[in-house]
């Protein structure tokens, strides 16, 4: 048979008719028999189970006798799902569902309305989903009310998402153009409304570009890497080379600036007195841009 009850966490006395001793029958009625957590859940209670959890309170066996049905089924009347369940079960699914390594925590921004179960709708489920909203730091979830096969309701529920980060803080006062270094710096671990970009590494080996005072977070725009020392000067004369398998093709040119190993500049052709594009390689050569 099935019990309908009001509230959802499930007693002895909810669900049967208890008959004995005064004292033993107020007993036996405040034992918990479970909660039921989301809408539309049902809970079959049996003999046995009943037998454990008199047994765990002190009643045994022997002085239990059962009549009627050797099961029930348990549902709540219910007519309302709160905003605040909501919540629950949105927060319940991201528990199972997280939306990114890093997440440690989220918290919900955006909380939906009340939803009213028409009278006539029964077999109530719930179906939750995760939702994209273009935004990289927010979950939303989506959940369906069903009676039965039937959509009868949607509410959302929107989370700011907090992430496990790192930052370097410097330890010391770092003067303009020092090294940056494990003596001068330190890790941090904290939390951010934003994730940690995929590349982020300690900026071991950089050079601060300007000064920086102990205990200042470390941005990009404080550091830069090492410079290589320019190896060609403004209005120097250098050797343009095309090498492919096979063919060696060299000219004289004039740099029109300065620049350094991997750089590109601008170079005259001495011969044709053609302004082109090259890449300045180890040596000191260009090698036009083609």
């Amino acid at each position: 048979r099935e019990v309908t009850v009001k509230d959802n966490n499930l007693s002895l006395g909810q669900v049967s008719i208890i008959q004995g001793g005064e004292s033993l029958v107020a007993k036996a009625s405040e034992i918990a028999l479970g909660r039921i957590s989301v809408p539309g859940q049902k809970i079959i209670i049996d003999r046995p189970m009943v037998l454990s959890r008199l047994a765990c309170n002190g009643i045994p066996t022997s002085k239990v006798t059962f009549t009627g049905a050797e099961k029930i089924t348990v549902k709540q009347q219910h007519q309302t799902i709160s905003s605040s369940e909501f919540v629950s079960l949105a927060n319940s699914f991201l528990e199972n569902n997280p939306p990114g390594d890093s997440v440690c925590r989220w918290n919900p921004t955006r909380t939906p309305k009340d939803f009213v179960i028409p009278a006539t709708s029964s077999d109530i489920r719930i179906s939750p989903r995760l939702v994209q909203t273009g935004v990289r730091n927010q979950a939303r979830i989506e959940i369906a009310v069903l009676s039965g096969s039937n959509k009868i309701g949607v509410r959302q529920v929107t989370f700011a998402l907090i992430y496990d980060c790192q930052q370097a803080v410097t330890k010391v006062d770092i003067p303009a153009g020092s090294t940056i270094s494990p003596e001068n710096i330190k890790i941090e671990k904290i939390q951010s409304n934003d994730p940690e970009p995929v590349d982020w590494k300690p900026p071991y080996g950089l050079i601060a570009k300007c000064r920086l005072p102990a205990n200042t977070v470390l941005r990009p725009n404080m550091f830069e890497p090492l410079k290589s020392t320019v190896i060609v000067k403004r209005n120097q004369n250098v050797v343009i080379r095309i090498e492919k398998p096979g063919f060696l093709i060299t000219a004289v040119g004039k740099t029109m600036q300065d620049g350094r190993a991997g750089e590109y500049i601008k170079v005259r052709n001495m011969d044709s007195q053609r302004i082109i594009m090259a890449r300045i390689s180890e040596d000191g050569s260009l090698e036009p841009v083609l």
